[in-house]
């Protein structure tokens, strides 16, 4: 078996992280405010904040109702969630106020502790939230499966409607959902038919407020539908049912302060982290659904029927959620509410919604809703007291209702994860919101670890060859049926494996190596192939002699066999089909031929004199330098590759040159373009600079070798699609940032020039910025990097021949980042690719996607409680719109998101 060996080299240290004082801020993060800047108030922010205060009133007070809390008190967590949470928190469009997801965690502590207590409760989550935010662990909280989110914020939703209910049919609810459950029957029996009646209308309001038709219907819906229900259904109270109960403020001066918490520390710590938990994950969830509808509006999407006025593509950009920030604001809000006497504080999905789609820029908009919240509690006390209980009601059990969201169910369905969005929920109803949590939890490990013991193996006889197929993942539960599978099988047989699974651990890997090796060793045959059908991890074959594609030829050291001397005059590379880095037999699964990865020899450290490299097996091989070097390169091109190109370059030499695409990029030595793309002679027009800059038209003399470049490529070759491709790691963007103003005026310098408005794009504060799918950037190089190609892409579209190409619909842009250490591939996001998308998102280019050219895709993420009305999923859906992620991800995917 031959092999070969490789020169390590010495890796470039990574650039230390700048100094505050250099003004170069952390990747993803957001914008530094500007200093001396004033609190500005646009028209549309106070327009909007008029109507999230009309939505907030109403809200505030049935939330209270709901809790069993002082009235006042909604009104109270309201202002300080709107002013100091708007102020402070780090979304900025985000309407914070009483949580309808703390509903019934609140109740019950008011119930047990007493509202005095509740209040110090509160201010503890909120030191909590400070803390955690300090921490940077808001991302984390996202780490929960969206399953058990989703079926907490459900569970509370159900229990939250059934002790509405019972207000509604002008009782009391109980302490428990179950108890509200089982007292239902009783409650309609004893039922008195006003507040019934009330609660009704306004049920039917809410519903049909939004559908109203015609220009009458467009006019009147410009008042949000929670505003109209309550109004219309306390004036048809106060001439139909005058009796009926009705909200009552009490005088703020017998409002209640908290005090210091009596009671069992440990169940104290508990009730602290139960709100600690539900505030911090509406909130943030709330967040990421916020940027989602955030980014929709701004990429043109506009907004439902029932809001205020449509938002045009002009809306002004906002900046993206710091989610740490944002934790920290609610803390500090939290704190607040808890001292002022105030319930529990978080972000909310409907008030974030309303405000978005009414077309909110900033944070004007929030804190003065808080603003009109204040006054509105000093000045409107007599108006709000003329309000029935039921109506107040009724609109909160409509929250509850829309808090089980059938497009969430939908998506844990499809994702195999109803199991535990259902054991979640019913642990929530049953027992509590942190019991719940515990549960869902404990059955969603209960099934990933079935998921992973649930492997299936089968063997057929097919014409004297055995086929054993192995479906699912192959870990240590699965390995005696493995073996026993195994040890049925003829000794000296020839067998096929196939594989269908993406994991397996070390104990089945020895497993299946060891039988191979014996199945081999006694004659036998054995092909391992996945689920098509094609082989996997195949070994090196004698005529592929020794060497990994791609890798620099200069670097190849090849021997036929470990020990024996190497003849410089063969040292040249012969490509064959293995990855760069890796040995034929190293780390690829069993093979078949026995050779474990401790057979194959190790890659040494070049020597440090004599010009020799050290291979594994202690020989000295001379290292080649200059002509001689060349001349084996040239000599291996003509012996091996020539032959097989010969045809095609012949034709290509008749008929000329067609590009498909034009693909500048970097001239580092790392990119091997045609590697990357899996193009061949004829199908790339490269072009390569330092930097993989564009130069703008118009731009100094002596530049004008890429603009040529590109006017050659559009409108002689008519090629169909530009790429712009950067990379990770570039020595020009760190030159680029490591360079002041008094830099020397050098060639290199005054063509680097030309990557200035990158580096100025990834600091402004009015453009998105870029990140990886499932990842953030590793450094400011990278985010640079990024950056880069966004920029260059914006001076390809200032060229004419580009210009007029794009208008016609002939011609597409694309962006690409190479990662070289992961040799992995990033495409831009397509609506960031054509100058359309506000996120700017490298999504990653899986091996099984070789149609990856379309907008980023976001997961459902947009409304976390399911309480938008309907069309707010798919003005959620803008492209690029992050990861997550997330995400990291992609990521990213957080759920990729990208916060």
């Amino acid at each position: 078996m031959s092999a070969c060996v490789r020169i390590r080299h010495d890796h470039t240290a990574r650039s230390s992280p700048p100094s505050r004082a250099s003004g170069i801020k952390r990747p993803h993060s957001p914008p530094p405010p500007r200093r001396g800047g004033r609190f500005r108030i646009a028209g549309a922010d106070l327009s909007a904040s008029i109507t999230v205060f009309l939505i907030a009133v109403p809200m505030s007070l049935g939330l209270a109702v709901a809790m069993d809390a002082p009235l006042e008190a909604g009104l109270i967590s309201a202002a300080v969630g709107g002013i100091v949470a708007g102020l402070l928190g780090g979304t900025p469009l985000q309407v914070s106020g009483p949580s309808a997801g703390l509903t019934v965690v609140t109740a019950e502590l008011i119930q047990i502790y007493g509202w005095r207590t509740t209040c110090a409760i509160t201010i503890g989550a909120g030191l909590l939230q400070i803390l955690l935010g300090s921490l940077r662990a808001a991302r984390g909280a996202l780490a929960v499966s969206p399953a058990i989110v989703h079926g907490t914020l459900a569970g509370i939703g159900v229990a939250i409607a059934l002790a509405q209910l019972h207000i509604v049919l002008g009782g009391s609810p109980l302490s428990s959902a179950a108890a509200n459950a089982l007292a239902l029957p009783e409650q309609l029996g004893r039922v008195s038919p006003a507040a019934p009646l009330i609660g009704a209308l306004t049920i039917a309001v809410l519903v049909v407020w939004p559908r109203l038709p015609g220009r009458i219907g467009r006019a009147v819906r410009r008042l949000p539908a929670a505003l109209a229900s309550v109004a219309i259904a306390t004036a048809v109270a106060a001439v139909a049912a005058p009796g009926i109960a009705r909200v009552d403020l009490p005088s703020w001066r017998s409002h209640a302060l908290p005090e210091l918490p009596q009671g069992p520390v440990l169940a104290l710590a508990t009730a602290v982290f139960t709100v600690l938990l539900v505030a911090s994950l509406e909130s943030l969830l709330a967040a990421v659904a916020v940027d989602k509808l955030t980014a929709g509006r701004a990429g043109g999407r506009t907004a439902d029927s029932a809001a205020p006025a449509p938002v045009t593509p002009a809306t002004p950009p906002v900046q993206r959620s710091d989610l740490d920030r944002e934790l920290r604001g609610q803390g500090v809000a939290n704190v607040l509410s808890g001292l002022l006497g105030g319930l529990p504080v978080s972000g909310g999905a409907v008030r974030s919604s309303a405000n978005v789609r009414a077309g909110a820029t900033g944070r004007a908009a929030t804190v003065l809703h808080g603003v009109w919240v204040l006054l509105a509690a000093g000045l409107l006390v007599t108006a709000l007291e003329w309000i029935p209980l039921a109506a107040l009601a009724a609109l909160v059990m409509v929250v509850g209702f829309q808090m089980v969201s059938f497009a969430h169910i939908r998506n844990v369905h499809r994702h195999r994860e109803f199991l535990v969005y259902g054991a979640t929920i019913t642990g929530v109803v049953l027992f509590g919101v942190l019991e719940g949590v515990a549960i869902g939890i404990a059955v969603a490990v209960a099934v990933a670890l079935h998921r992973l013991a649930r492997t299936r193996i089968t063997v057929t006889d097919q014409n004297g060859q055995h086929l054993v197929v192995v479906r699912g993942q192959l870990t240590f539960l699965a390995v005696p049926r493995l073996s026993r599978a195994l040890g049925q099988l003829p000794r000296g047989g020839d067998v096929v494996v196939e594989l269908d699974g993406f994991f397996m651990d070390h104990a089945a890997y020895e497993t299946i190596q060891h039988w191979s090796d014996a199945q081999t060793a006694q004659g036998g045959r054995v092909v391992f192939t996945g689920r098509s059908g094609g082989r996997i991890a195949e070994p090196a074959s004698a005529a592929h002699s020794c060497c990994r594609p791609w890798t620099p030829w200069r670097n190849h050291h090849c021997h036929d066999q470990p020990g024996r001397p190497v003849d410089a005059r063969r040292a040249a590379a012969t490509w064959v089909a293995f990855p760069s880095g890796e040995h034929p037999t190293a780390g690829q699964g069993p093979t078949g031929s026995g050779r474990a990865e401790a057979d194959t020899p190790k890659a040494s450290a070049a020597a440090p004199t004599g010009g020799f490299d050290t291979p594994g097996d202690g020989a000295a091989v001379p290292r080649r330098t200059g002509a001689h070097r060349l001349a084996s390169g040239l000599s291996s091109f003509q012996r091996n590759t020539a032959p097989l190109v010969r045809d095609e370059l012949a034709r290509l030499a008749r008929e000329g040159q067609r590009p498909s695409q034009l693909f500048i990029t970097c001239a580092d030595s790392r990119l091997v373009t045609s590697m990357i793309t899996a193009s061949g002679p004829g199908d790339l027009f490269t072009v390569r600079n330092v930097g993989n800059l564009v130069p703008p038209p118009g731009a100094e003399a002596g530049d004008d070798s890429v603009g040529a470049a590109i006017e050659y490529a559009v409108d002689v070759l008519k090629v169909e699609s530009i790429t712009v491709c950067g990379h990770s790691g570039c020595g020009a963007m760190q030159a680029l940032m490591s360079t002041g103003p008094d830099a020397p005026q050098t060639s290199l310098w005054r063509w680097l020039r030309h990557g200035l408005p990158s580096l100025e794009r990834m600091r402004s504060r009015h453009h998105a910025w870029a990140r990886i799918s499932g990842r953030l950037p590793a450094d400011e190089v990278e985010q640079l990097c990024l950056s880069n190609v966004v920029q260059q892409l914006d001076h390809l579209r200032a060229h004419e021949s580009v210009a007029r190409r794009l208008a016609e619909g002939a011609l597409q842009l694309h962006g690409m980042y190479f990662h070289v250490g992961e040799a992995q591939a990033y495409l831009l996001a397509e609506g960031a690719s054509a100058g359309s998308g506000i996120d700017e998102v490298f999504d990653r280019v899986g091996p099984g996607d070789p149609n990856h050219a379309r907008p980023y895709d976001i997961t459902d993420l947009s409304d976390p409680t399911g309480l938008s009305a309907p069309g707010d999923h798919a003005a959620a859906s803008a492209p690029a719109a992050a990861a997550d992620p997330a995400d990291p991800s992609g990521s990213g995917e957080l759920e990729r998101t990208s916060a």
